[in-house]
């Protein structure tokens, strides 16, 4: 189905035209892909494991095409990274002009502007009207390690708080931190130690109000740590890897309410869920969150390696000089790009881009549900949306996972050009994560593969 909003290529004048459009002209994978993979066997680590082995050739807007000229339906966004589009022409342009000025210096060598702009916007568009200040690093992963890192100084407790189900990398520290060992953590240990797993809110399985699931998740971190010992509580506002779990109402004000009157650092880990995705900057704000650090990664930089961890200055401010960065967090080209993100968002009305698809595609998997009862559970804010699979029949009793189904779909549709993603922490959870560009057109064609997919079960 071709879509008619926007058949255009706007990347740069030399590159190949990209049309907004499903299109699958070989099998999936197609020759080209396939011989790419017999290379890729011989020479990378099976640990660097793909989903579908078709090898991207260029991608623009929510559309990529692989070396066989195969055109794919993006729902995946490089798991929230392109969140304004792939190529986006701005952030394509400023890096362009970046890299033909400066392409590295080390900021705690030489510093550059471009780094404090992105700490200027960070500061103006995470909630809180206080003081802010950040430290750019590379991947979410570290920005995690570096909040962590920060709140054991700032309160020098040595404890760290997180919630099941959660995700936050793969170093040693966050592999501790993830709820699902395999296939993160299997075989890799041992892990770093001070790391407690608390109850969260999980409304579809637990069934509790969001004061009911405070109360358990804080008498745990009572009795299990001890509010003395715990420097910090690391939440994602909406979990991500989890399977978009959005917690019942009340429960993260209840938890940050506990956090600020034991002096325990709240950092909402926002790598997946921040950045336009939720139809906020971040989507604490949806549940009138004021992080004392706020960490974001993935689409802050269009596609570009860039990270932060931003939060209150006091608490920034209590590393001593030296006691952050490194040789490539904040570079200059991923700066740029992420100063260019920020502007998009801004100048595009992304905003409510991502309500508009969070309408779209809930209602289209709301009727989806209707009419397929192993559909268990939709959910999710904005272009951050997810369904819960479960075994027939059981959906409004035991909602036993149906991870079967959930992998059936997602190959189904990947031959049909379709990309979705897994999730869960039994993998029964289908995540929508496309970019800030995917037309209505667009989320009806892939609708109709699911649909097609649902049916063939």
């Amino acid at each position: 189905m071709t879509d008619t909003l926007d058949t255009t290529d706007q990347t740069t004048a030399s590159a190949p035209s990209v049309t907004q459009e499903r299109r699958i002209v070989t099998g999936v994978p197609g020759p080209r892909s396939q011989a790419l993979h017999a290379r890729r066997t011989a020479v990378v680590s099976d640990g660097v494991s793909s989903v579908l082995p078709v090898y991207i050739e260029r991608a623009h807007g929510a559309i990529v095409v692989d070396v066989d000229g195969n055109q794919f339906i993006d729902l995946g966004a490089g798991i929230g990274v392109t969140t304004i589009g792939h190529t986006e022409s701005s952030v394509v342009g400023a890096v362009q002009d970046q890299a033909a000025d400066v392409l590295h210096t080390l900021f705690t060598i030489t510093p550059y502007e471009e780094y404090v702009r992105v700490a200027e916007l960070l500061a103006e568009h995470t909630p809180g009207d206080f003081a802010k200040k950040s430290v750019l690093v590379n991947s979410g992963a570290e920005a995690v390690e570096n909040g962590v890192k920060i709140a054991r100084k700032y309160t020098g407790r040595r404890a760290v708080a997180v919630l099941d189900h959660g995700y936050h990398g793969r170093t040693n520290l966050t592999m501790a931190m993830n709820y699902k060992a395999a296939p993160y953590a299997t075989g890799y240990g041992p892990f770093a130690g001070d790391v407690y797993h608390a109850p969260n809110s999980y409304p579809y399985h637990d069934g509790l109000s969001g004061a009911a699931a405070a109360a358990r998740t804080i008498a745990y971190l009572e009795k299990r740590i001890g509010a003395p010992d715990l420097a910090c509580l690391v939440v994602e506002p909406i979990q991500g890897e989890g399977g978009f779990v959005v917690p019942a109402e009340g429960y993260l004000p209840a938890l940050q309410e506990w956090c600020t009157a034991n002096g325990v650092v709240f950092i909402a880990d926002e790598i997946q869920s921040g950045m336009a995705r939720t139809g906020e900057y971040f989507a604490s704000s949806h549940f009138g969150l004021v992080p004392d650090l706020v960490l974001s990664a993935k689409g802050i930089a269009g596609g570009l390696p860039l990270a932060a961890v931003t939060g209150r200055a006091e608490i920034m401010d209590a590393s001593q000089p030296g006691g952050l960065g490194g040789t490539f967090g904040g570079n200059p080209v991923a700066c740029a790009a992420s100063v260019a993100v920020f502007e998009s968002i801004e100048s595009r009305g992304l905003l409510a881009e991502a309500d508009r698809i969070g309408a779209t595609l809930t209602a289209a998997l709301l009727e989806l549900q209707g009419k397929y009862d192993i559909i268990g559970d939709v959910r999710g804010i904005g272009a951050m949306i997810a369904m819960e699979l479960v075994q027939p029949g059981t959906a409004s009793t035991t909602k036993e996972p149906n991870p079967a189904a959930v992998s059936a779909i997602a190959a189904a549709a990947a031959q049909q050009g379709v990309l979705v993603l897994t999730a869960g922490t039994y993998g029964n959870v289908l995540r929508f994560l496309p970019s800030l560009a995917v037309s209505d057109e667009l989320i009806a064609d892939a609708m109709t593969v699911i649909d097609q997919a649902l049916a063939a079960l």
